[in-house]
């Protein structure tokens, strides 16, 4: 904060929140416009200003200035527009911290709220597929798979955050963690591309994905709306939030249902609530809670065969089978800011979830055989653990040194067992028309394990401007993930460890005028998750092994260089990287002849790409957005069979499944001088092809699709729609084959052409 040398004068009272969220904002310049010299406004917005019936300037990176006469006896209250084509915006994924996305050295997109907003989100993934590089595949019913410098997988290759805890303990990874978000009152996500391991710890290898939850608004603030399609979904969503001197609440929360699909055996239904209370001991010193419930209990129809994809009979082959997820997260910060700029916060946590799922994916039927099984399972942990962090500030090379440890102890128990079914076989015997469960056997255990989880870890960064405009970053940490365990299945009691030092150097390099370079090294690694250890093997190995007691973590070297350009006043922006990441031991699901998989490390891996995002600003009439990346992801060295009847032994040079090379997404958004508050936008998503097993005999084409977005808000209401899939095109967001000649086609249809209508009613006080 600048100190005020001029004579005295009134004290101007003020607070600057953000216009879209109106969330207060921190750190933002006010000045006095005769005086060119001001304060910056504290963690919950304020300032204190000098002034005698001054014009006021307001600025603050990511934002429009704003200039406001101080002549009136109340105090200030400034809403700032966000400047939505301006890339140099502040972020914290990068160390736990805010920082300038033009000092963090890695591959960082942030989608901001105006972005969310405007979407309208069903799903999430409709929001996180406009990030460069990124593909959220849809399962439907908001169940999901990540493709982020991976193929598209269900491995624990990434790292999902609330404000920057981790959603699930490492070792517990599920593909579908994101059903546990409360979508509504996200605020801001921030997306990492490539190992974040040296800060974040085992599984952000491919990248971490941080949702930042909504604050307590500046000013009274309440939000009501509601979503339906013509397929049956509902959704009614509530937000409020206010402050009162030193205390801040905000509540949000939706329910949402799905009945009578186009897609048969689909229902589902959903409760999310969310809590954030915040308290100012000083301007210097904050304690943050959050509470987070979800509940989610959904039908899973399977896929589909060829004969019914392309004859667009959605017909589920199955009428029993089911997910249910409970979640409850609650986190409590206590973080002071130091009189020079140094910070420190620690973060206490719990975490409690539990899983009950009769999964379509565990379906075991072989070609022509009229019997199949299934399983039932059941998967639960608590979580206790802690985060604490300090940055110090340091006069040395304009240098900041960053220190961590994080502690977190889970609980889990799993069990699993088999299920008897009857498959009803179309007339070529080849697939399956319908299943039918027959009866549960608990007596065959497939998996029954409890196991206590300690994680911990220490982490340091020390960042340094070595010469003017060249800052480099240098991180390591050091992870061990260690599980006590009682394995019900083969009696036995023991204890496993995986321990791992990560870590990372980067350099970013400022060219000035809105340009910038920066390169990077970093160093990733997942150990595998429980339910791989102690599943059973589909055949036991010469040894007799039954269970993957031996399997090894998987470890990634990253190399990137990218940069960022702001061009032509401001009015383009362009942020790329180049990035080659190589693999070891990587753990791949291989998918059996009786349509199981089996876990088996790969030797060595590669993934080679470049990322790319473009926005364009002519006018304030209109803006374009473009993001995507081109990629390759290849097995390097992988035996994919050890038998010598197999046809196929190794998978040397050929590509990894589900792995399309070309993936983006773009968008142009109107809106007219002519009918202000009136918006709409046309967005284009485009995935190329992708072999659909390890040994590249069969393709699928891939797929592009499109939607209209449209929005007219008239005082405090707005309505909106969105068409999705606006050509009716027919495609698959994911279809997957086994390496057997005889193996055929399942395809996970995408929705048809979808009429999403909404309705909301936003009230903001002064």
């Amino acid at each position: 904060m600048i100190v005020w040398s001029a004579a005295a004068q009134s004290v101007k009272q003020g607070l600057v929140y953000d216009a879209q969220t109106k969330e207060p904002l921190p750190g933002v310049t006010v000045i006095v416009a005769e005086g060119k010299a001001g304060v910056v406004t504290d963690g919950n917005g304020r300032f204190s200003l000098p002034t005698n019936g001054s014009m006021v300037v307001v600025s603050a990176v990511g934002y429009r200035k704003r200039e406001v006469m101080a002549t009136a006896d109340q105090p200030l209250r400034i809403a700032l527009e966000p400047a939505v084509e301006d890339l140099q915006t502040v972020v914290v994924t990068g160390n736990r911290e805010a920082a300038l996305r033009t000092e963090t050295p890695i591959a960082i997109s942030k989608l901001s709220p105006k972005l969310i907003e405007e979407t309208k989100p069903t799903s999430i993934y409709e929001v996180i597929n406009k990030t460069p590089g990124v593909l959220m595949v849809n399962l439907g019913n908001e169940q999901h798979m990540m493709a982020i410098r991976q193929p598209m997988t269900t491995n624990a290759y990434f790292l999902y955050l609330e404000d920057g805890v981790p959603i699930r303990p490492m070792g517990v990874f599920n593909h579908n963690a994101l059903l546990e978000m409360n979508q509504f009152t996200v605020s801001s996500i921030e997306v990492v591309k490539g190992p974040v391991s040296s800060i974040y710890g085992p599984e952000a290898v491919g990248g971490a994905v941080n949702f930042i939850t909504q604050r307590p608004t500046a000013v009274p603030t309440v939000r009501v709306g509601i979503q339906v399609d013509q397929w049956g979904y509902q959704r009614l969503q509530v937000g409020a939030g206010a402050r009162q001197g030193k205390f801040g609440i905000y509540v949000g929360g939706f329910v949402s249902r799905q009945r009578n699909s186009w897609l048969a055996r689909s229902d589902y239904d959903k409760s999310s609530y969310f809590t954030r209370l915040e308290y100012a001991f000083t301007p210097h010193t904050r304690l943050t809670g959050t509470v987070s419930y979800n509940d989610y209990n959904s039908q899973t129809t399977g896929n589909v065969d060829s004969t019914a994809f392309f004859a667009r009979q959605y017909a589920s082959t199955t009428d029993f089978t089911y997910r249910k997820t409970v979640s409850l997260r609650s986190r409590l910060t206590l973080e002071h800011d130091w009189q020079n700029g140094s910070q420190s916060f620690v973060t206490a946590f719990i975490r409690n979830n539990s899983i009950g799922q009769n999964p379509t994916y565990s379906i075991r039927w072989t070609s022509g055989s009229s019997t199949a099984t299934g399983q039932i399972n059941s998967n639960d942990f608590r979580s206790y653990g802690f985060i604490a962090q300090h940055t110090q500030r340091l006069t040395f090379l304009n240098s900041k040194l960053i220190a961590g440890v994080t502690l977190d102890l889970s609980p889990n128990t799993y069990y699993a067992y088999q299920t008897e079914l009857s498959a009803e076989l179309r007339a070529d015997k080849k697939s399956v028309l319908k299943y039918t469960q027959l009866r549960e056997r608990p007596d065959v255990q497939l998996a029954n394990y409890q196991a206590d989880i300690h994680n911990i870890a220490a982490y340091v960064q020390y960042d340094l401007e070595l010469m003017p405009k060249l800052r480099i970053s240098a991180g390591l940490r050091y992870d061990r993930m260690a599980f006590d365990y009682t394995n019900a299945l083969d009696n036995s009691l023991g204890n496993k460890a995986y321990s791992q030092l990560t870590p990372k150097l980067g350099a970013t390099y400022d060219l000035g005028n809105g340009k910038g370079l920066y390169a990077s090294y970093a160093k990733g690694f997942s150990p595998p998750a429980l339910t791989s250890i102690f599943l059973k093997r589909t055949t036991p190995t010469a040894t007799g092994d039954l269970f993957y007691y031996n399997l090894q973590p998987a470890q990634f070297n990253n190399l990137e260089v990218g940069g960022w350009a702001s061009l032509f006043s401001n009015k383009v922006y362009i942020d790329g990287a180049v990035y080659q990441m190589n693999g070891t031991n990587e753990l791949l699901n291989i998918r059996q002849p009786d349509n199981s998989y089996d876990y088996q490390s790969a030797g060595r891996t590669l993934h080679r790409g470049v990322e790319l995002g473009v926005t364009y600003r002519p006018s304030k009439q209109l803006f374009f957005r473009f993001g995507g990346t081109h990629a390759v992801h290849r097995f390097v060295e992988f035996t994919l069979s050890q038998r010598a009847s197999d046809a196929v032994q190794n998978v040397d040079g050929k590509d990894m499944p589900s792995a399309p090379r070309t993936i983006w997404n773009t968008e142009i958004s109107y809106y007219p001088v002519w009918l202000k508050n009136f918006r709409t936008s046309v967005e284009w998503q485009h995935v190329s092809g992708w072999y659909q097993n390890q040994v590249n005999t069969v393709r699928y084409g891939g797929y592009n699709f499109a939607n209209i977005r449209v929005g007219y808000q008239w005082k405090g209401i707005e309505l909106f729609s969105n068409v999705l899939n606006v050509t009716d095109a027919l495609f698959a967001t994911n279809a997957t084959r086994g390496n057997n000649a005889t193996d055929r086609t399942t395809y996970t249809p995408a929705a048809p052409r979808t009429f999403v209508f909404g309705a909301q009613y936003t009230f903001s006080g002064k």
